[in-house]
């Protein structure tokens, strides 16, 4: 159904600080967008690992990680899958022009936030 992690997004107190934290790991930036306001990805410079979006926490959202996504060349076929098997909260597939994903959204038994994405990449 997935074939690995695609993304980890964090809500930081300052995406900019947390950012440049990541780097000095030996993270780099993959890209910037408007999303969530300013949106880092950054991703392992020298190992396989996957992306970690940040963006700094606004209105009610607190510190912490926001959800955790899976990867997937199905999208259709895992979002269908999902409701099958009653997974809460199963979001129909919709496209995200800023950072090139398709994204289903589902929720866990304790109500986390998870994703499956598809993208153009």
């Amino acid at each position: 159904m997935f074939s690995k992690i695609d993304h980890i997004e964090i809500e930081a107190s300052d995406a900019d600080e947390m950012a440049d934290f990541l780097k000095t790991l030996g993270y780099e930036e993959v890209r910037t967008t408007e999303h969530h306001g300013t949106s880092y990805e950054l991703q392992p410079a020298d190992w396989e690992g996957p992306i970690i979006e940040l963006h700094t926490v606004a209105g009610e959202e607190t510190p912490g990680i926001n959800h955790i996504a899976f990867a997937t060349d199905d999208i259709e076929d895992v979002t269908q899958t999902l409701k099958d098997e009653d997974v809460d909260q199963v979001s129909d597939p919709y496209y995200v022009e800023k950072t090139g994903r398709t994204i289903t959204n589902f929720r866990d038994p304790d109500g986390r936030r998870f994703q499956a994405v598809s993208s153009e990449e």
